[in-house]
């Protein structure tokens, strides 16, 4: 029972069990007992029951006592492949550290009730032919699905509200519409400088200054008189037109004022109203606040604003393997995506803190979960299910909720979308942060920005998503069997009376940013790739100018 081959039946090479050579260390009179394991979980095999004797497979005689034993450690075997224990527990299997419970604290090695829940999984065991009854994962999201859902998301509540001064709203969203507070202009204002005349002429004037802007009401104008009047000076009630200064000629011997071109009733006066009567919509809900916004909302008499907060976003980088200065040296390689997410996710309108480097360690990980009071989490690496990829795991121990868990796009297919629960609220009903887990290779990454971390932060932003637009793409664009791909591309005009369109860029693998920094968008190439001249989606860079070619897209 403690020979050296007892090991293989419970170090980390057990799985061997099952290949071709396992019957060697059972004997062949054993061999039928390890064969069907994968049938443990039917009800009419022998090794279905743990706890009683073991079936005395050898024949009687000599050898038998030796046989009874090796038979009885055959059936400990085959249940240590399937997470059970017998009645009689082995000495090696109660050494702390090493029996199915892990030998943690509060825990009973020889308990077999308290060893099951720690043991790892069948099917997570190589060469294991145990049928595991965890169902497969699902398939992964269509890009467009895992795009619509992110955005879903980002729209679920109503976003927060809050009073900007206008030296602060510059770059946020308006959570609600502007209206305007009173007529634009609100009195008659001359638009030039000049004279203004009623009546027709010549017109007969006096001597001063004249109108000046900032004024108050001027006295009524008399048929046959002019007054100069200053660009943006109140209008004279009664006056029939302003004369330029120099479309007139005043005679001061005189007094009297000539125009030199035919004058037009109401010319060179902005009425009251023009640009706008009061309580008529200026700007829309939803709009990004800018210089001319500001200044529009000043004229209307604006001192405040509505507006969306910006989402803020912690960003946690993840991987041992990950230099953050010099040169990548003996396996280890430069952080490429701590220095572009922060301006890129603020340049999609998010207030964005300092990336936070954790390595590979899954504590740190979900302490930085648990810690942070951001709107949305992104991180990068550890999202597929290699050794030291934790973000699943720890979002499953913190009972998040996994809106989208892989997408059928690449680069990129291992990104993920999750809800936290808020910190000390019960499982099963995440409603805190976001997270988003992209993947590891830059390239990769960038997808994964576009694909969920856009739209998901135009909905907590407010903003309305962006139209759609194609455009055709010149060369062939070879495309995935089944998957979407993403591919980088620049826009030219068209040569000769040609169409203008898009080429793709050479560096488009998943590890590679040449091909990114020099593009300005990236096409959607569905599955199985497009020939030269088809029109494709285009995904515009959120610094990219936009294209005045693009039918309508920004009009």
């Amino acid at each position: 029972m403690t020979g050296p081959d007892r090991s293989r039946s419970t170090g980390p090479d057990r799985s061997g069990l099952t290949g071709p050579d396992r019957s060697r260390s059972t004997g062949p009179d054993r061999s039928g007992l390890t064969g069907p394991v994968h049938d443990a979980t039917d009800a009419t095999h022998p090794v279905r029951d743990a706890t009683g004797p073991a079936p005395d497979l050898a024949p009687a005689g000599r050898g038998s006592g030796l046989a009874h034993e090796e038979a009885e450690r055959a059936v400990e075997q085959a249940l240590a492949l399937v997470g059970g224990s017998s009645r009689r527990p082995s000495p090696r299997s109660e050494a702390p550290g090493e029996g199915r419970g892990g030998g943690g604290p509060g825990s009973d090695p020889g308990d077999p009730m308290e060893a099951l829940p720690e043991a790892p999984a069948p099917a997570d065991r190589p060469g294991s032919r145990v049928r595991s009854s965890t169902p497969p994962p699902p398939s992964p999201l269509s890009w467009d699905r895992a795009r619509a859902a992110a955005a879903r998301a980002g729209r679920a509540g109503p976003p927060a509200t809050i009073r900007l001064p206008l030296d602060r709203a510059l770059g946020h969203v308006l959570a609600e519409a502007l209206g305007a507070l009173t007529d634009l202009p609100s009195f008659d204002t001359s638009a030039m400088d000049g004279w203004a005349v009623a009546g027709p002429g010549p017109w007969a004037f006096g001597s001063g200054a004249g109108l000046l802007a900032g004024r108050g009401p001027a006295t009524a104008l008399p048929d046959g008189a002019a007054v100069r009047i200053a660009t943006g000076a109140r209008v004279p009630p009664d006056t029939t037109a302003v004369i330029r200064s120099e479309h007139a000629h005043a005679d001061e011997a005189k007094g009297l004022l000539h125009a030199l071109r035919p004058v037009v009733a109401g010319q060179d006066i902005r009425p009251r109203g023009q640009e706008c009567r009061s309580g008529e919509q200026l700007v829309p809900t939803g709009t990004v606040v800018t210089p001319a916004v500001l200044g529009l909302a000043a004229a209307a008499g604006y001192d405040a604003l509505p507006a969306v907060p910006r989402p803020r976003v912690d960003i946690l980088v993840l991987g041992d393997e990950l230099l953050a200065s010099g040169l990548p040296h003996d396996g280890l390689i430069r952080d490429a995506l701590g220095p572009m997410l922060g301006p890129w996710l603020r340049a999609l309108g998010a207030e964005v803190s300092g990336p936070r480097r954790l390595g590979d360690d899954a504590e740190a990980l979900r302490e930085a979960l648990t810690d942070s009071d951001a709107d949305l989490i992104v991180t990068t690496g550890g999202t597929a299910s290699g050794p030291v990829d934790h973000v699943h795991p720890v979002l499953d121990a913190l009972g998040a909720e996994l809106l989208v868990d892989g997408a059928a796009v690449r680069p990129g297919h291992p990104m993920l979308l999750a809800r936290l629960p808020v910190p000390g609220q019960s499982r099963g009903t995440p409603d805190g942060p976001y997270l988003v887990g992209l993947p590891g290779n830059p390239l990769a990454a960038v997808s994964g920005l576009l694909t969920l971390a856009e739209p998901l932060l135009a909905g907590l932003a407010g903003r309305p998503a962006q139209d759609a637009y194609r455009a055709l793409v010149h060369a062939e664009v070879h495309g995935h069997p089944h998957d979407t791909r993403l591919v980088p591309v620049v826009h030219r005009a068209g040569r000769a009376g040609g169409r203008d369109h898009v080429a793709p860029l050479r560096y488009n693998g998943p590890a590679m940013l040449r091909g990114i920094a020099a593009a300005d968008g990236l096409a959607v190439v569905p599955p199985g790739g497009v020939r030269s001249g088809t029109e494709v989606e285009i995904l515009d860079l959120p610094w990219a100018p936009a294209t005045p070619w693009t039918e309508g897209c920004f009009t």
